[in-house]
């Protein structure tokens, strides 16, 4: 007769079952911090998106009223001139303004950078293992 100590074997259903329940831990683990990601990343796009509108309401008014501002105050001489140098000026600061968003937004991290390191990294776990 064999003798089976208490908790020593519990079986392959059981061990099966704590397999499951270990791998439910580790999706819901990894779907928290995806979650968590995603809303970092909202409030993130948010607050940029905020700031960004208001800056260019300020800027806008402020470039409407400086150029009517020089227009008349050169209106008497030099309004032409003065019209031609400030919209050659806005256009070329619109162009560089569009290249460098251009460029930031090519350069912007993986969208869930984090998440995906860490599922990497339990991949890496599993895979490594006997």
């Amino acid at each position: 007769m064999s003798e089976t100590k208490p908790g020593a074997s519990r079986g392959l259903l059981d061990s099966l079952g704590a397999l499951t329940a270990t791998l439910l831990d580790i999706a819901y683990t990894r779907l928290d911090l995806l979650s968590a990601d995603l809303d970092a990343e909202r409030e993130h796009f948010l607050s940029l998106l905020t700031l960004a509108l208001v800056a260019l309401f300020c800027l806008g008014v402020g470039v409407l009223l400086s150029t009517l501002l020089l227009v008349v105050a050169f209106w008497d001489s030099y309004r032409l001139l003065a019209l031609a140098a400030l919209a050659g000026l806005f256009l070329l600061a619109g162009i560089a303004a569009w290249r460098i968003a251009l460029r930031k937004a090519r350069a912007k991290p993986r969208f869930f950078a984090t998440s995906m390191a860490e599922l990497l990294k339990d991949r890496q776990q599993l895979v490594s293992r006997p």
